[in-house]
């Protein structure tokens, strides 16, 4: 079977991505993570001209959060968490929490997130790391549950309505048996009832001074009262 046009234009949009981002955003080790490398942006990646020309979403995935970069740090110390298990890491910008759980251990790693520079971002730090992940292209929080045994959520609760979304979602994960644990410093929309503290770490955070360490937790997400 030979490759329509619209397979060949994806190929080629996804080439174009993975280019723009492997020549404007360099590799540096994550800030209290050396184990791990990213793609990262700073001033003069021009991530405006890539939003302007192919997207219409804020180009999260090329910053790191404090989130995302707890819950990568608890993994790395604590790889009994996902050793031997399928994980998805649900929004995972450039991949740091799905590369961290691979890296720990885990027997598969979905890397779930609804922008393409995202998932192109991904599969660029998987293969710098040396891990095996599987970037999937979509938006989980409208359907079922998915087929894994620990969901990863980090940096999704800044805004109310996204909040909202994906707590229901959380929810009908925990009630098909899924473990879910959530990384967040603490940031406005966090539903802190639902939330249980497990680790703590002194983490750097998108917005704040180079290398300034900002309180993040690890929560369990849990049923609610």
């Amino acid at each position: 079977m030979t490759a329509g046009p619209s397979d060949t234009i994806q190929r080629d949009s996804t080439a174009d991505l993975a280019a723009f981002i492997a020549a404007n955003l360099p590799v540096t080790p994550v800030p209290g993570i050396p184990e791990i490398r990213l793609h990262g942006a700073h001033s003069g990646s021009g991530l405006r001209r890539l939003a302007e020309q192919r997207s219409t979403l804020s180009p999260y995935w090329a910053y790191r959060w404090a989130g995302g970069a707890v819950l990568a740090r608890h993994l790395l110390d604590h790889p009994e968490t996902v050793q031997g298990r399928t994980v998805l890491d649900l929004g995972t910008g450039s991949g740091l929490v799905a590369i961290a759980a691979a890296k720990a251990g885990a027997g598969r790693v979905v890397a779930a997130d609804i922008d393409a520079h995202a998932i192109a971002a991904t599969r660029l730090n998987a293969v710098l790391n040396d891990v095996t992940v599987e970037p999937l292209l979509a938006d989980l929080t409208s359907g079922e549950p998915p087929r894994v045994d620990l969901l990863m959520v980090g940096d999704l609760f800044y805004e109310s309505r996204l909040a909202r979304r994906v707590t229901a979602f959380l929810d009908r994960c925990l009630t098909a048996g899924i473990t879910v644990l959530v990384g967040d410093p603490g940031r406005a929309h966090l539903p802190r009832r639902r939330l249980k503290a497990i680790a703590e770490y002194r983490v750097t955070d998108f917005g704040t001074a180079a290398h300034a360490a900002t309180p993040a937790t690890v929560f369990s997400f849990i049923r609610e009262c």
